[in-house]
């Protein structure tokens, strides 16, 4: 199955980098094509992916355009995709998004953000870093954890990288608190090697966490929170600077207009969502200062 999905990958890619010659620049003639969407952080968990799919599909609708909609890049290649115009829409992470837009010149645009249904996200588009370890754990604080194993899904994950990097920092763990770190590729995978026992803690987004305890709590059921780390930036939805500003807005109105619309909000339902909203930059200052701490300091591995 991995290597199916890996063949499947790099055959989009192809694709995608084959249009992209094509097109170019000429965004009259891009305007008549598909939309090319692309996901790697997320308001649901991999269990609920097809409701992306089914965002766009609305969308294109709307609009009268074919979407294709994939999931399974890493951060840093959907950053890169969507820089080239291989992809023309994004949801990424919020870490990812403020490092592509503090370059000098960034491809990057905010589109949008979701504003969660649940109480604790204070109507506003935040979320949190949940520090998750196994039910039945001896692990009840933070500072049980000295020594212990720390898993994460990627280094430039701002929930489940920059977050908890950032505590450490703050309360002056930053010469060697954890015994042993491994990467998961994902916070999906992590949630399950804490439930499983092959890891003793993980920082996971709470959106993923939230939306698997009301939908697919197989493994969530064999885990606790004990700790919650924020609120920061919701990861957002961003568009390609070669995407025309034109269509941009349109798909911006339709998925803020989802609310108000019968059909979209029962894909807003199915999603925890309540709506869409546009978003300034300044959401993600906290984020963006987290990092440049973690770079003053001179901590940037977690360790």
């Amino acid at each position: 199955m991995r290597l199916m999905t890996v063949l499947l990958c790099l055959g989009y890619l192809l694709t995608l980098s084959h249009l992209s010659m094509a097109y170019g620049d000429d965004n009259n003639r891009r305007d008549q094509e598909e939309i090319r969407v692309v996901m790697a952080a997320a308001f649901v968990s991999g269990h609920g992916v097809s409701v992306y799919d089914d965002i766009f599909t609305y969308v294109g609708k709307k609009i009268g355009r074919k979407v294709n909609f994939v999931s399974g890049f890493s951060y840093s290649t959907i950053n890169k995709m969507l820089e080239a115009g291989m992809a023309d829409i994004g949801f990424v992470c919020g870490l990812p998004y403020v490092m592509k837009q503090d370059e000098s010149q960034s491809s990057l645009e905010l589109l949008l953000a979701p504003v969660m249904k649940d109480s604790k996200y204070q109507d506003k588009p935040i979320y949190y870093s949940y520090l998750i370890v196994h039910k039945n754990s001896k692990f009840n604080d933070f500072t049980d954890l000295k020594n212990s194993t720390f898993v994460y899904n990627d280094e430039i994950s701002n929930s489940g990288y920059n977050m908890p990097r950032d505590y450490l920092i703050n309360i002056g763990e930053t010469s060697g608190f954890f015994k042993k770190t491994l990467r998961s590729g994902s916070h999906e995978e992590s949630i399950r090697m804490i439930a499983l026992g092959e890891a003793d803690v993980s920082a996971v987004d709470s959106l993923i966490y939230d939306y698997d305890k009301a939908k697919n709590p197989e493994f969530i059921n064999k885990t606790k929170i004990i700790k919650t780390l924020g609120p920061a930036g919701i990861p957002p939805v961003v568009v390609s600077s070669k995407l025309s500003v034109s269509i941009r807005n349109k798909i911006r109105n339709i998925m803020i207009e989802m609310k108000n619309d019968s059909e979209g909000k029962v894909i807003l339902e199915k999603a925890l969502v309540d709506r869409f909203i546009t978003v300034d930059d300044s959401n993600y200052n906290g984020i963006r200062q987290m990092k440049i701490k973690a770079e003053d300091t001179g901590y940037v591995v977690i360790r």
